[in-house]
């Protein structure tokens, strides 16, 4: 069977993307990794390695800049949408994310975009309740210090990559 065609789909600004650059690393029911280069030019970030988390609702990138430097981890929290007659996979952006600083520190941010969303009926009740107990879920494993348990498989996927390319 071909490689699923990806797509990310945003609430805020609405848009939906084929991610027809990136790069697909791991393609499990599950979990699909995929390393990318941003989609429009930035001066923070250049590219990353993203590890869509489907059973748990949540992405996880590994973001680096331009020098090749690790700038933080990015989570965000997603529902998956699946189309096996059209072999497309959207992941929708819920619009909560957590980053994780390199020295440690980590902040929630977007809480006013799901709230905006939900008033303006851009989701449903039901979506901002599942990202709220996703990024519930995402939470405790962060303070319970298992984080590395969703860092490992994309850092897997890298090293893999890597020694593949050389």
């Amino acid at each position: 069977m071909a490689l699923p065609l990806l797509y990310r789909r945003r609430y805020i600004p609405d848009e939906l993307i084929q991610l027809k650059d990136d790069i697909l690393l791991v393609n499990e029911p599950d979990l699909i990794i995929t390393k990318w280069v941003t989609l429009h030019p930035r001066k923070d970030i250049a590219h990353g390695v993203s590890a869509f988390y489907i059973d748990k609702g949540i992405k996880v990138s590994k973001i680096y800049d331009k020098n090749d430097s690790v700038v933080y981890w990015y989570c965000d929290i997603i529902q998956t949408k699946k189309d096996s007659e059209k072999n497309t996979v959207i992941f929708e952006d819920l619009l909560i994310d957590v980053i994780l600083y390199e020295n440690g520190t980590s902040r929630i941010v977007d809480l006013d975009e799901l709230s905006d969303a939900l008033d303006w009926k851009l989701i449903t009740q039901p979506e901002a309740i599942y990202a709220l107990r996703a990024l519930d879920s995402l939470l405790k494993i962060i303070y319970a210090g298992n984080f590395n348990d969703l860092k490992e498989p994309v850092e897997q996927a890298e090293r893999a990559y890597f020694s593949s390319s050389i």
